[in-house]
């Protein structure tokens, strides 16, 4: 028996038995088993936390790509109508000026055809009473006193019918 335990290869062997024995008694392999199965279980919810959070990320991702697109549509919506308000505003400006521009100058016609009436008439009147001292002097140098009288009577009367 000393022979067998010379042998280094059988005292190996037998210690190796002997170990392996002990973890079977000691039921080692459930703890093992039971340590890989909860790391196992571990690292599948952190997977599915890893794919649940990329999915979320996608989501989100979709949203934020939507709303951009939304908002650089509603900003060339707005640019436009500011430029069709713009040029609507052009043009309304542009008919104001015109209007303006036409009543301002109606009304310095107006003021020239007012003006030039006002002339007109002030030369007439100033014609009217030249020719009046004119023809005073005229009468007043060929005519008698008896004549004058009479054209004076016939002045009157004929005013008088007139302005009846």
């Amino acid at each position: 028996m000393y022979a067998l335990f010379s042998d280094t290869n059988f005292v190996v062997l037998i210690a190796f038995a002997l170990f392996v024995g002990l973890l079977a008694y000691v039921r080692v392999d459930k703890i093992l088993f039971s340590a890989l199965d909860g790391r196992a279980e571990r690292i599948r919810h952190e997977l599915e936390e890893a794919r649940r959070l990329r999915e979320e990320a996608q989501a989100l991702l979709a949203s934020f790509e939507r709303k951009q697109s939304e908002v650089g549509e509603k900003s060339e919506a707005i640019i436009a109508q500011a430029e069709e308000d713009a040029k609507l505003a052009a043009e309304q400006a542009k008919v104001a000026l015109a209007e303006s521009l036409e009543r301002r100058i109606r009304a310095a016609e107006d003021q020239i055809a007012s003006a030039e009436k006002a002339a007109i008439k002030e030369v007439k009147d100033r014609a009217v009473t030249i020719a009046v001292a004119a023809a005073q002097d005229v009468i007043a140098e060929r005519l008698s006193g008896d004549a004058r009288a009479s054209l004076v009577d016939a002045s009157i009367e004929d005013v008088a019918t007139k302005l009846h």
